[in-house]
């Protein structure tokens, strides 16, 4: 199989939910896709970075495959996140914020490596639901609710990773002085 095709040369893609048509590589939908796929790569790179934490490496991966549910979901594919994912990342962040000094505001990123690596995964989350949400009100595609309640909380659980990364490093959050 050959990894490129040139049928793209023109500024077209297709995928699965447009019936085969070629639509513009700059519309909506390839760019929420992008979006997704560049979060899940960057996943990866964060992955490598967390090697002696296990369970944030298991977390991790398990965010790339659900992304790669979403993306499929996204472009047409009849596959779909399974109802508890939420409820799994809740729980996840549930304890985390359990062993936590409670949020007195925003926080600056940084401390270690690992929480700045995570606080731009926060990021380039919001980022990628944002255009999600541009697909959907496009009417490209009906986003289930699940799938918003998803990419919601998965900024959040990465906060959550972040906190808990600098806390177990000993390393206190500093809050904006404005």
């Amino acid at each position: 199989m050959a990894l490129f095709t040139g049928k793209g040369d023109d500024g077209t893609t297709k995928v699965f939910g447009c019936d085969q048509q070629r639509i513009s590589k700059s519309s909506e939908l390839p760019e929420a896709l992008g979006a997704l796929d560049e979060l899940n790569t960057f996943i990866g790179f964060v992955k490598l970075r967390a090697m002696n934490d296990s369970r944030i490496c298991d977390i991790l991966h398990n965010t790339q495959e659900q992304l790669f549910i979403v993306q499929a979901e996204i472009a047409g594919a009849d596959k779909h996140l399974e109802s508890n994912t939420v409820e799994k990342i809740e729980t996840i962040v549930n304890d985390i914020e359990k062993e936590m000094p409670p949020l007195k505001g925003f926080s600056i990123s940084g401390g270690s490596e690992l929480s700045t690596l995570l606080d731009v995964l926060r990021t380039m989350t919001r980022r990628a639901e944002r255009t999600l949400i541009c697909v959907e009100n496009a009417k490209l595609c009906e986003l289930t609710q699940l799938t918003k309640a998803y990419m919601n909380r998965l900024s959040s659980l990465f906060f959550a990773l972040a906190r808990q990364t600098n806390a177990r490093s000993g390393i206190s959050e500093e809050n904006p002085r404005y």
